[in-house]
């Protein structure tokens, strides 16, 4: 999600740079000097009718938290207040956002459908800071049309999930490198009633999380190595996108993205694109993949399923396999942070 309106950067020379995030009628000033910053605010203040709030803390529901190593992105008032208005903030935590048990349960039954919709349509804003509920919120938002009484089971299940995690937050901290890793990955089997395989990736840009996605797919794939190399062509769009970014902000770039794929046949394909006849029905638009390859710009790798990080966006998980790769978000709890501002727990 893109959250502001415009991005503004001036190059004052190699090693300067003014950063204006704006959305409506907040603002975001960032640099990398302590002078600039003073001098910038002066000539906003007698150009502009505005208010200096100080160091951002507070922005779009998103709060800035101070860490020894960076700063962290929390919504954990937004939750508390969200949870409060649908009567779960005395709920029962519990331990993953998803039960595996729920993919093949009977969905008999219907529900309130305003009211699940309500709930549901607040979701997709937490995911920002959230990777970790994002596969859950997916799975929710396709239920919204006619929502049974084992949907909203699963829901409450989700929010419980929310209540028992509320203090968590995303990390962000200075990394030494500015290199580009992504893992993608599909899950042909998750979704009984159409077969439609949900796709699932991550990336990262030194050691943080920046870009993620859970999506299930408008169209069905016929064998494991077409999901897998869908979705490594949706990643792959992602961080092109990425790049591009950085690029116009002066970011270089040195070397290839890593991009990690547990699927032997998508990986030989991404170099090879007449690989068999297994995949003649691969829509050609995807064949895009195999140039950024040619072109050094980009590796495909294989990596063992036990290693893929992005299972996580793509399927449920039992608790042992969720906390592993939950642990690969870099979220972190405040109750943790040190330095941090002390404030009193929003879930007390």
């Amino acid at each position: 999600m893109n959250m502001s309106d415009e991005c503004v950067y001036h190059k004052l020379n190699e090693s300067k740079y003014i950063f204006l995030i704006l959305y409506v009628n907040d603002i975001l000033h960032v640099n990398n000097d302590i002078s600039l910053l003073y001098d910038t605010k002066i000539f906003l203040l007698k150009n502009f009718q505005m208010k200096d709030l100080g160091p951002a803390y507070y922005f779009l529901n998103i709060e800035f938290l101070p860490h020894p190593n960076g700063f962290v992105l929390s919504q954990s008032h937004y939750i508390h207040s969200f949870l409060m208005q649908i009567n779960m903030d005395k709920s029962k935590p519990t331990a993953t956002p998803w039960l595996v048990s729920s993919l093949s349960s009977n969905h008999v039954g219907s529900f309130d459908s305003s009211v699940y919709r309500s709930v549901v349509g607040a979701l997709p804003y937490i995911t920002i800071t959230r990777p970790d509920i994002a596969f859950a919120v997916n799975k929710v938002c396709q239920t919204m049309h006619a929502p049974s009484t084992q949907h909203w089971v699963n829901l409450k299940h989700l929010l419980r999930y929310l209540k028992g995690s509320i203090l968590h937050g995303l990390l962000f901290r200075h990394s030494p490198s500015l290199s580009h890793t992504a893992f993608s990955n599909a899950d042909c089997v998750g979704s009984p009633s159409d077969r439609q395989f949900t796709r699932g990736y991550l990336i990262f840009l030194g050691t943080n999380l920046v870009s993620w996605s859970s999506k299930k797919q408008p169209t069905v794939a016929r064998s494991s190595t077409a999901a897998e190399y869908r979705a490594v062509a949706d990643t792959i769009a992602e961080l092109l996108w990425i790049r591009s970014l950085l690029t116009e902000l002066r970011i270089p770039f040195t070397s290839p993205t890593t991009l990690w794929c547990d699927n032997v046949g998508a990986t030989y394909l991404t170099a090879n694109p007449i690989f068999h006849a297994r995949t003649k029905h691969v829509e050609f638009d995807y064949h895009f993949v195999p140039e950024q390859v040619l072109s050094k710009h980009l590796r495909v790798c294989i990596i063992s399923s036990t290693d893929q990080h992005a299972d996580l966006l793509t399927k449920a998980l039992p608790k042992a396999r969720f906390k592993l790769l939950f642990n690969k978000l870099n979220l972190v709890s405040r109750q943790s942070l040190r330095g941090a501002i002390e404030e009193e727990d929003p879930s007390g």
